[in-house]
């Protein structure tokens, strides 16, 4: 992925691989129900795979709880329980916060981009907290850049300068942006709009979802599918829910363009909400496998709560 903050055009053909976890974290560390003071995270980059988890919890009405503590939870990866290494919640300084926006621009986004586009941008002037902003939008052809906080009027400019026309390949979109938020070191969250289904991609469903289930991304997916025909409608819902439900997001569904703003809101609500575990695992073996992970509350009133995290990960394996 080009990394810059000038908006110049990326193609994207070959996708790679995106794999296991190794992220500094430098937050409170909890060892053996001992709280710690935040180790120096160059010691466990690149000696020491610490598998990160983003942890969204939820109650009655889907009200969103940001109250819990690393006691709180249980980890289990292959129904064994993990000893927790860091944990941090989206209220209290954390690892570096990524955030990726991806934006249809297809040839259907052309009565209500001017929507879009100051949607898109006062959602991201309510994330100052965030250390960049990669910024993707996708028709027929997917472009993409990374832009620092202090280059922020640039991204609106960008934003502002887009076009709609073409076809929709939104799965070569969504694995260029998680083949460059591989490279970051951190939280990783992808805001994904879109108004209909894939035409266009050269990669296929199934090689995105093991991408996806391969990466360290939170994605929620935004779907504005009200134009679409009703057996549409829920092919693309279902496949949205896909997407973020893998990741451990989630998907929204706004009626219309016009409830856009409400639905970013929430998005930043979740974004905010959602709590970093970082566990080593008791596993040690290099074989690629998959690794099943259940993150658990263990509070009284645990069986009230809904919680969302992704589902796994694969192991890092020997060359």
């Amino acid at each position: 992925m080009h990394d810059a903050a000038t908006g110049t055009n990326v193609h994207q053909h070959t996708l790679s691989t995106v794999l296991a976890i190794a992220v500094a974290i430098t937050v409170a560390v909890v060892v053996d129900g001992a709280q710690r003071e935040p180790r120096d995270p160059t010691l466990f980059r690149g000696s020491v795979d610490l598998v990160n988890v983003g942890v969204t919890v939820a109650g009655k009405k889907q009200r969103l709880v940001t109250n819990l503590t690393a006691y709180d939870f249980a980890v289990y990866e292959d129904g064994k329980p993990q000893p927790i290494f860091a944990f941090a919640s989206g209220a209290e300084s954390g690892p570096p916060l990524h955030v990726g926006v991806l934006l249809d621009v297809s040839a259907s986004q052309e009565l209500d981009l001017g929507f879009t586009q100051n949607a898109v941008i006062k959602f991201l002037t309510s994330l100052p907290e965030a250390a960049d902003m990669t910024l993707i939008d996708f028709a027929s052809q997917v472009r993409g850049g990374r832009y620092a906080q202090s280059d922020f009027p640039r991204l609106a400019k960008r934003v502002r300068s887009l076009t709609a026309g073409g076809e929709t390949a939104l799965y070569d979109a969504i694995g260029l942006y998680l083949d460059g938020a591989s490279e970051q070191d951190g939280r990783k969250v992808m805001v994904l709009y879109t108004d209909g289904g894939d035409t266009q991609s050269s990669l296929s469903l199934g090689a995105l979802m093991k991408l996806l289930k391969a990466s360290d991304v939170t994605v929620y997916a935004i779907g504005a599918l009200e134009k679409q025909s009703q057996k549409a409608q829920i092919v693309q819902r279902a496949l949205l829910a896909e997407i973020a439900e893998a990741t451990g997001g989630t998907a929204f569904f706004p009626s219309s363009v016009k409830d856009l703003d409400r639905i970013y809101g929430q998005v930043l609500g979740e974004v905010r909400a959602q709590y970093t575990i970082g566990y080593l695992s008791t596993n040690e073996m290099a074989d690629g496998a998959w690794r099943k992970v259940d993150v658990k509350v263990t509070r009284a009133d645990a069986k009230d709560l809904r919680i969302r995290a992704r589902k796994g990960y694969y192991a890092r394996s020997t060359p």
